[in-house]
């Protein structure tokens, strides 16, 4: 049994999406299980993000519009923690917040989801894909030009739900969160990396406190997964590199084996007529300096001039 003695009391701030409160609850059971004296809250609330379901993230304020109410609970004393998923989290914090613990990754690639066909490559011309993601779109379009690619937004029970109404013929959605709320079934194929480069830290969930709050770091610091943390430290800083937002398609996804991380990247226009793909392999235990490494290598393939074209989209 841990030794550190936390607060009395800890409270959670988390979106009420139900995957966001899987992931909350995941959180409150492991810190339970260290602290058993330690009364632990979660507070529900609703984001900008979660509002807003009529437009593409990209077009509406991006990523940090699935935070900004969780950071203000935590700034006012609400709230102590924040879960997030770390796909979900701007590349560059408030002023006063940290991320504290990054968990052990669940499994990060693209999942195909269809009722009727098994794969993309079996999908017909003119056939409809939803996916709320540039980056996914980006790829898709490269790879098959010929299908219609369109916006899918809310939660996942509202996307398979569009999905078995027939509005698409498939969609493409992220495997870790299909896993974490027992849907698994309902992955037809998952996409490999080859194929789909996931988004930075794509199946990994992370917890952000205020910069202040020393005492919990030592509570929430049993709950880091270092290797996860390394290697979503690189595909942030590559992400960093390229202003982290959802109006840029890009991808990065960096894989450990010894003392060695191996960091794959792509960044595309939405069309994904213009690409630039990157990979190399360094220290695991530099990861600022690998992301930093692939990133020359995509400016080398004029990434500025497609990152342009993006923001002129």
């Amino acid at each position: 049994m841990s030794k550190i003695s936390p607060p009395s009391k800890l409270v959670i701030a988390s979106r009420e999406s139900p995957l966001a409160m899987w992931q909350a609850e995941h959180v409150r059971e492991r810190l339970s299980a260290l602290y058993p004296d330690c009364n632990i809250e979660i507070l529900g609330m609703t984001t900008r993000g979660d509002q807003i379901l009529d437009r593409t993230l990209s077009k509406v304020g991006g990523k940090g519009l699935f935070v900004k109410e969780l950071e203000v609970a935590m700034a006012e004393g609400r709230a102590d923690l924040a879960v997030h998923s770390l796909k979900d989290m701007p590349m560059e914090l408030p002023p006063g917040f940290v991320l504290s613990a990054v968990l052990e990754r669940e499994d990060p690639r693209d999942a195909f989801v269809s009722n009727d066909y098994a794969s993309l490559e079996q999908l017909p011309a003119g056939a409809i894909v939803g996916t709320s993601s540039l980056r996914r779109q980006a790829l898709i379009a490269a790879r098959f030009p010929l299908l219609q690619i369109k916006p899918l937004r809310g939660n996942l029970g509202t996307r398979l739900a569009k999905l078995d109404r027939g509005e698409y013929a498939a969609i493409i959605l992220a495997a870790a969160g299909l896993k974490r709320l027992g849907l698994a079934d309902r992955i037809t194929a998952p996409i490999e990396p080859e194929q789909s480069l996931p988004a930075p830290g794509q199946g990994a969930m992370a917890i952000e406190i205020r910069a202040d709050r020393a005492d919990l770091q030592e509570i929430l610091a049993p709950l880091n997964h270092l290797p996860t943390e390394l290697a979503v430290t690189a595909e942030r800083t590559l992400s960093r590199a390229f202003g982290g937002s959802c109006q840029v398609p890009l991808a990065a996804f960096a894989t450990i084996d010894g003392d060695q991380m191996r960091l794959r990247a792509m960044i595309a226009t939405p069309d994904g007529l213009r690409v630039a793909v990157a990979d190399a392999s360094g220290a695991a235990d530099a990861p600022e300096v690998l992301g930093e490494t692939i990133a020359a290598a995509l400016e080398a393939q004029d990434a500025g001039a497609i990152l342009a074209l993006c923001k002129e989209a």
